[in-house]
């Protein structure tokens, strides 16, 4: 069993990045996020990540995949089939950080989710999910921005 690791950024970090590998697996497998969660516990070094919030995202990002996809979707140049599933789960993260979450502050969810995208998405992808969780921001963060 694994001892439960502290909320640091470091910890979410390694969360987040969790996270979005089950979401992309989710997304283009089927398999349930409950046993992709489990298979990661056992497979992967996961002592240094914030356990319970890799469970957060994961599963409140599949489950509200839908309500997410409908945040962010006025932002998008193309449409939603055409997104690609990197950079699609990393904007469910996003959006679920932006809008259940105000305790972080608005630019972390926005340079997290560019990390995973230099990380895991094509080669200029962190410049349109910076651009679509900016404007996303804009609107779930109102106040946070003004200030």
């Amino acid at each position: 069993m694994h001892k439960q690791q502290a909320n640091t950024p470091a910890s979410r970090h390694k969360a987040r990045r969790f996270a979005l590998q089950g979401l992309y697996e989710w997304q283009l497998s089927g398999n349930p996020t409950f046993e992709i969660e489990a298979r990661y516990r056992v497979e992967n070094a996961m002592h240094k990540v914030d356990l319970a919030y890799f469970h957060e995202l994961l599963q409140q990002a599949s489950v509200r995949a839908a309500t997410l996809d409908e945040v962010y979707e006025p932002f998008l140049d193309r449409k939603m089939t055409q997104l690609d599933p990197v950079e699609r789960n990393i904007l469910r993260i996003g959006c679920y950080e932006l809008l259940h979450h105000i305790e972080i502050p608005y630019r972390v969810v926005l340079n997290e989710a560019v990390e995973l995208a230099k990380d895991f998405g094509a080669t200029d992808s962190y410049k349109y999910v910076n651009s679509i969780l900016d404007e996303v921001s804009k609107k779930a963060r109102l106040a946070e921005r003004q200030a």
